[in-house]
This record gives structure tokens, sequence and C-alpha cells, in this order.
């Protein structure tokens, strides 16, 4: 269960990033397109492009509707 607590982190945190660069794009310039994701998996499949957002979605409602139970500061400071 702790690997995929990891897993999760670290896709929440790919696409936290990713959405924040493709924000980025938008105030830098019409047309500018900074969505890592697509830059590196497009080329290479659509599909698995979506994959990938599928799989950062998933670990967000995993994170969100665990989260309490499984992070050791929320449940020491009894939030």
């Amino acid at each position: 269960m702790k690997s995929l607590h990891l897993i999760a982190v670290i896709l929440l945190v790919i696409g936290g990033l990713n959405w924040g660069l493709v924000g980025l794009g938008y105030f830098a310039g019409a047309g500018t397109d900074y969505n890592v994701v697509r830059m590196i998996l497009a080329p290479v499949s659509v599909g698995l492009e979506n994959l990938v957002y599928l799989l950062v979605g998933l670990s967000a409602l995993y994170l969100g509707v665990g989260h309490k139970k499984t992070c050791n500061m929320c449940s020491a400071s009894g939030m």
C-alpha cells in the first residue's frame, strides 16, 4: 500500500507541474503549449498520453479519499 501511495504522489506532482506549465503557456502568449506530457508522449501514442492523464486523475481520487488515513502529518495533528 505504501508503494501505491508513493506512485500516486509522484503522478500528482507530475500532473500538477504539467497543468502549471499549461497555465504559464496560456499567459506567455497565444498558442504557446508547454504541456510536457503531450511533448513527451504524443509522438509515441495519443492513447498513452490519455492513459497518463487517467492515471493522474485516479491518483488524485485515491489520495483525496484516503489521504487522512495515510498522511502522517494529518493524522498526527488531529485534523
